[in-house]
């Protein structure tokens, strides 16, 4: 090809790639210029491009030059129009006026360039402009069809049901999937916004859902628009069916024989996949002996295959009210690879001794050949460890064990505090369905000391096998947890400050007992749910890496993910691993095989495991919302738990959310005080925050957009305050006339600390990027179970 194209293939490549960076002889190789002048004609025309500007050299290696022409971030729009582009770069999020995305869609990839560098001083963050949209995150839509439609050349319409995208008009081309009018469909995109139609986008449809009464379309709905992969094809089935159900006589070599050890596995009574068994005994010495085995899916899932390719694309299993979808096929995850009693299993072993301080000296990682002696559950273990003498007399044999392994965990749990693990306790929900996927009743989950016990043995094998292969200084697979950044902790603190709590820590070195000591000062005030939830808000996203980082929400310095291969792609990862290095040794060799693979794995991984965690939670808000339908007019007590410029969220007693908007305040005209995360009454100085009880009446229900409106029944009730707040930081009247003034941006500019919240549709929202904090510490458990209980630590 001649230099312009050559030019124009490499500057292509590497923008579409603009977070990576390549060598010449990279470039070359993808490019395929195996001749003796391609890689001379390759280096050539990467000069000329960095001469231009258009990509920059670092350390030998060429990547897209983001600065030179803006920067490189990813839009999050907001249903008024305007948007923000987060940029790696900038700690502040750009803010695009209506006028200047250039009909950019939520989560597109853009290209920004500064309008105004905002200022600090006068709480306004950065104003931008969308120059060039680089990818588009949304390239299929999931809604109801309607057969007809008033634009030539059409079919029809449909009702896209994601709230980013609800206002736009989808049209329906031939050449599709034919769809009966009223059924959920999904639909491919063709055409995106344009100038001469920024509200339209058209395509045809690839799939039929159903009609959306139908049990399971709305559930399935919610999956597509995630692009959850939701059916194995053919060929991973296949291989799948191929595995035998027991264990051979041959894969018994190399193995350790563990079957007369009395493991035992310990899961919830629904849980048909039982992948971890546990073991406590009592050493002479006075040690304890705890054995963590863990099935060895990676012995039936080998590296490459389709199972494999598969497993990798889905990253996690998906937990939803009803169902679940699984990483692997269920006569893998449910047969096996599955722990159940009075069977041989193959296990990846993590043997640990502890001294009855809970110090860590001895510890032993190998494979093995188990038996599980008893499939126990949460309600009988807690049974027997409460003094239930029916429970008690029915595992006799057993009994001694468990209350050895209570022994244990308190010992390991208060080793945790001392070090300054974060201990929340949030309340988890379970919502029970009918035959036909109503919802029935929501029930709050209680956590027993079974479930405790768990979760600490889990977490000590994940401790302990991060630290064997971190100080191996090998390459490995880490769940990572880091420190907040400057900006938040120094927020949080002032936040601290202003409620008139204690803060004694340096926000440049922040330490997890620095915010366990501040949640132990509020518990049990009223402000405790206030401080937890800004605490969660100041803290960093868990996430799979390369990298040992430590995890700071468990105040651990060694951390990955070993225990739930069945389920997770990266403790699969960490099993081949651990095998890899046992057969090959650690050295250079043997590291090579991984060392450019873990990076992406991590990267993926995470992003999939958000996706489950969306999906999950879009899901579970959904049902909430079909369970409130018929209570429209009913009062509750309900508690705040999220103060935004536009109303404030608040959580029932069952952990249902809705909004009350500010155009629902008529008793007064309310402010928003950023600083107190509060909306206060001008005239009569009402204060509404977070943890403060209201009771509520609910007057709206909308299923589709999973979204709940409530009123006040006592406005009058509200506490008084002195608090004086800016006019500039006002919310909206409580007057229907002015109900949109609560978020329009004024004159391109906008309060960087209130607009960009409006973002938020509701409180869960904000705390999802803290689930390393609260659910790292967790156990996997079965398909009924919540978002918040799959153990992603």
């Amino acid at each position: 090809m001649d230099a312009q194209q050559l030019q124009k293939e490499l500057f292509g490549f590497l923008k579409a790639n603009n977070t990576q960076s390549y060598s010449a002889q990279t470039l070359t190789d993808g490019l395929r210029l195996n001749d003796v002048n391609g890689f001379t004609q390759v280096v050539q025309a990467l000069a000329q491009l960095e001469r231009d500007g258009q990509i920059a050299e670092i350390d030998g290696a060429f990547k897209y030059n983001a600065k030179s022409q803006g920067y490189i971030g990813t839009f999050r729009s907001n249903a008024k129009g305007f948007g923000f582009v987060a940029v790696d770069d900038l700690t502040e999020d750009v803010f695009v006026n209506p006028d200047n995305t250039a009909q950019a869609l939520n989560l597109d990839q853009v290209r920004v360039t500064l309008l105004t560098k905002g200022d600090a001083d006068a709480g306004r963050g950065p104003e931008g402009i969308v120059e060039e949209i680089i990818s588009h995150d949304l390239n299929q839509v999931v809604g109801e069809f309607k057969l007809g439609s008033d634009y030539t050349g059409y079919i029809g319409t449909i009702n896209i049901t994601d709230k980013k995208n609800a206002n736009y008009n989808f049209l329906v081309s031939e050449g599709g999937v034919t769809a009966n009018d009223g059924e959920v469909v999904v639909a491919q995109i063709k055409e995106y916004p344009t100038p001469a139609m920024p509200k339209h986008m058209n395509g045809v449809i690839s799939e039929t859902i159903g009609f959306k009464d139908e049990p399971g379309v709305d559930i399935m709905a919610i999956v597509h628009q995630h692009k959850v992969p939701a059916v194995f094809d053919e060929e991973v089935l296949a291989q799948a069916e191929a595995i035998p159900d027991h264990v051979l006589d041959s894969e018994w070599a190399g193995r350790e024989d563990i079957t007369d050890q009395p493991l035992v596995t310990i899961d919830s009574i629904e849980s048909k996949d039982l992948d971890d068994a546990v073991v406590v005994w009592k050493l002479e010495n006075g040690n304890f002996h705890l054995g963590v085995h863990i099935a060895d899916v990676s012995h039936y899932v080998p590296e490459g295959t389709p199972l494999d390719d598969e497993a990798y694309n889905r990253g996690t299993s998906v937990y939803l009210t009803d169902r679940v979808i699984p990483m692997l096929p269920r006569n893998i995850s449910n047969g096996i690879a599955s722990l159940n009693p009075g069977v041989e299993r193959l296990a990846m072993s993590a043997e640990m001794e502890f001294t009855p301080q809970g110090k860590l000296v001895d510890y032993r990682l190998h494979q093995s050949v188990m038996k599980s002696h008893a499939r126990m559950t949460y309600k009988a273990v807690n049974a027997i460890l409460d003094g239930d003498e029916e429970t008690r007399e029915e595992y006799a044999d057993l009994v001694p064990m468990f209350e050895t392994m209570g022994e244990l965990h308190k010992i390991l749990a208060q080793k945790r505090i001392d070090r300054g693990a974060i201990e929340f306790d949030a309340p988890e929900a379970k919502i029970i369905v009918d035959a036909a996927g109503k919802p029935t009743d929501i029930q709050i989950r209680e956590r027993g000391l079974s479930e405790r016990i768990i979760e600490s043995f889990m977490l000590s094998a994940n401790e302990t096998v991060a630290m064997h292969f971190d100080q191996l200084k090998v390459p490995f697979l880490y769940r990572v947890h880091t420190s907040p950044d400057l900006d938040k902790s120094v927020r949080f603190f002032e936040f601290v400050k202003a409620l008139g709590g204690k803060v004694n820590a340096d926000p440049n070195k922040v330490k997890p007992m620095d915010f366990q000591k501040i949640h132990d000062e509020f518990m049990g005030l009223p402000s405790e749910q206030m401080v937890s939830t800004m605490m969660l808000r100041s803290m960093q996203r868990a996430a799979y890496t390369n990298e040992s980082l430590g995890h700071f929400g468990l105040g651990a310095e060694y951390y990955t993910h070993f225990t739930s291969p069945i389920r997770r792609y990266p403790d699969l990862t960490v099993h081949r691993l651990i095998k890899w290095y046992e057969k090959n040794g650690t050295d250079e060799a043997a590291q090579a095989k991984y060392r450019d693979k873990l990076a992406e794995i991590g990267n993926d991984t995470s992003m999939r495991e958000r996706r489950s965690i969306d999906t999950e939670r879009d899901t579970d808000a959904m049902k909430k919302t079909e369970f409130m339908e018929d209570k429209v007019g009913q009062e509750f007590d309900a508690v705040v738990n999220g103060v935004m410029k536009f109303g404030m969220f608040v959580s029932l007693d069952n952990t249902v959310e809705g909004l009350i908007h500010t155009s629902n305040l008529t008793d007064d005209y309310y402010m928003y005080d950023e600083s107190h995360l509060a909306l206060i009454g001008r005239r009569f100085h009402h204060i509404y925050q977070i943890g403060q009880a209201v009771k509520v009446k609910l007057v709206r229900v909308n299923k589709e957009q999973s979204s709940l409106d409530f009123v006040l029944v006592d406005p009058d009730a509200a506490p008084i305050t002195d608090i004086k707040v800016a006019d500039g930081h006002r919310g909206g009247y409580g007057d229907k006339n002015n109900k949109n003034h609560h978020d329009k941006p004024r004159n391109g500019k906008y309060n960087s600390g209130n607009a960009k919240k409006s973002q938020g549709t509701s409180q869960r929202h904000n705390n999802g990027q803290a689930l390393g904090t609260l659910n790292d510490r967790r156990k996997p458990n079965d398909s009924r179970d919540n978002a918040n209980r799959k153990g992603r630590h």
